[in-house]
């Protein structure tokens, strides 16, 4: 399994950043990450504090953290503060030449991000290596292509428009799409010519220490980048309270995100949050009705469930409940649960043991309203004894004020509801606290396309539509800010208005 070196002759070393390497071995026994990284240099932590992480999949431990401290981070956010000095007035073209640098890096360590995925959340293999790694070069690519066009001056009347960067972005980013979440804030940041101070999630740290390999390789200009390891309730609130970081962005629940907006309050520093969520999918009733059922059970499933996009409330014509369940059974039953690095395993455990213990308290909260089990349930699945696997569920003849169809479960579990028709349809769509995102799917696109637009989410998937240039964020307690594509630089920059920069026209 990854993560377990292959012995080999040779005598350990240790890299520039801490991490203990056997030499001549490609993978790894026990990886220590005990540095950070600020202004350019691997950088020993002020206090010498650690934390051991598990994997997943074995419940054993798989590597060690060193913890930041307030200290750490106000030595990051200085390094940040004086490289903005100057990276905030570089040319569109630095800029682009140090993202395209990225890219070839990136392309680089792409396997090595893929296992680390793995090994740290327990993302299957086929989607570490696949997804996973996409969207992080998707992201990458999308801020190098958006970065060459974007208007960064324009007129109107007399007056010149003039975005220019908003400083240094303290960066809180979730375990549950690691490399997504990071590459989707940094790279848009840096493309505008903020500075950097990120705090990744303790139970994802392996991706982000290759992530910021990756950007010192890629020769990213001293202090633009930086990187501190740490507990949210330390570094995540020394970030969300430094009067020296201007914005913070956060992804993570709805608790989390309102925390870090009442420590950034007393600095009036721009927030912007990415949180829960609880989206509805709509299926219309159609030819393609068991497939897009089908379709759906996948969506959720992916990922072990923890997907805050996710569409884990499944809408069907109550007519259809009874079709909607055997095509629901169906999909369940070709999701393959097991050892995230066998080839043909579709799905592998949840993130932690907390995690575990949370979805299956969701799961007896389902039985217990009287929704009808279709598939899955508690416990781990059949012929697995040990890590933290969850059996893929579905439950139908769900309710809407039922828990498990009001709040976030984030795990593989689907509540399936019944409508009347398509106005009660949206009616219950919007009947949430979140608003991240949503599906609609049927064969009829107009009226596909008329559902879309009475739902009250940030994005509405329509027939599993997907674009790098959306604008990804929520409505409600779901968060606000946008990200990918150019809405994403738009978080990043403040509007200087220039007024009288074009004189009015002489009288005649």
């Amino acid at each position: 399994m990854f993560g377990l070196f292959k012995k080999r002759r040779g005598a350990p070393k240790i890299d520039q950043h801490g991490a203990k390497r056997a030499a001549g071995t490609e993978e790894r026994a026990m990886r220590e990450y005990l540095k950070f990284y600020i202004d350019g240099q691997w950088v020993d932590p002020i206090e010498h504090t650690t934390a051991t992480t598990t994997n997943p999949a074995t419940e054993q431990p798989s590597g060690k953290i060193a913890l930041g401290t307030s200290a750490d981070v106000d030595r990051a956010v200085k390094a940040a503060r004086k490289a903005f000095e100057t990276w905030s007035q570089t040319s569109r073209e630095e800029r682009v030449a140090v993202l395209e640098r990225i890219l070839e890096e990136f392309g680089k360590r792409a396997a090595d991000l893929g296992k680390a995925v793995t090994e740290e959340m327990g993302a299957p293999a086929f989607l570490a290596n696949g997804f996973h790694i996409g969207l992080g070069q998707g992201h990458l690519s999308t801020a190098i292509e958006v970065l060459k066009t974007y208007e960064f001056e324009e007129e109107k009347g007399l007056t010149r428009f003039v975005k220019e960067p908003i400083g240094v972005v303290g960066m809180i980013t979730p375990w549950n799409w690691p490399i997504n979440q990071v590459t989707v804030k940094v790279f848009p940041a840096i493309a505008c010519g903020c500075t950097v101070v990120l705090k990744p999630s303790q139970e994802s740290h392996f991706s982000a220490q290759i992530l910021a390999e990756i950007f010192d390789a890629a020769k990213v200009p001293p202090g633009v980048f930086n990187m501190v390891q740490g507990k949210g309730s330390v570094v995540g609130d020394a970030i969300a309270r430094h009067p020296g970081v201007d914005m913070v962005s956060i992804t993570g629940s709805e608790t989390a995100g309102v925390q870090v907006a009442k420590a950034a309050a007393d600095t009036v520093k721009r927030v912007t949050q990415e949180l829960g969520g609880k989206g509805a999918n709509i299926i219309l009733d159609d030819e393609d009705f068991a497939v897009n059922v089908g379709k759906g059970v996948g969506g959720v499933m992916m990922n072990s469930g923890q997907t805050c996009s996710a569409s884990t409330r499944m809408l069907v014509p109550k007519s259809r409940m009874n079709d909607a369940i055997a095509a629901a059974k169906d999909a369940v039953a070709q999701v393959k649960v097991g050892d995230p690095t066998g080839a043909d395993v579709t799905m592998g455990p949840v993130v932690s043991k907390a995690q575990f213990v949370s979805i299956q308290d969701y799961i007896q909260k389902g039985i217990d309203a009287g929704a009808t089990l279709a598939a899955g349930g508690p416990g781990r699945p059949d012929g697995i004894e040990k890590g933290y696997y969850v059996k893929p569920t579905v439950f139908a003849n769900v309710t809407n004020d039922m828990v498990i169809a009001r709040e976030e479960i984030f795990g593989p579990v689907l509540c399936i509801i019944g409508y009347d028709d398509l106005d009660d349809a949206v009616r219950i769509a919007n009947d949430s606290d979140f608003g991240l995102g949503g599906n609609v799917a049927g064969k009829d696109l107009e009226k596909v396309r008329a559902v879309a637009r009475r739902m009250r989410a940030g994005a509405i998937f329509i027939n599993d539509g997907f674009d790098f240039n959306m604008a990804f964020g929520g409505y409600k307690k779901s968060g606000n800010g946008r990200e990918w594509g150019e809405h994403g630089f738009q978080e990043y920059v403040e509007v200087k208005s220039l007024v009288g920069w074009t004189p009015p026209p002489a009288a005649e």
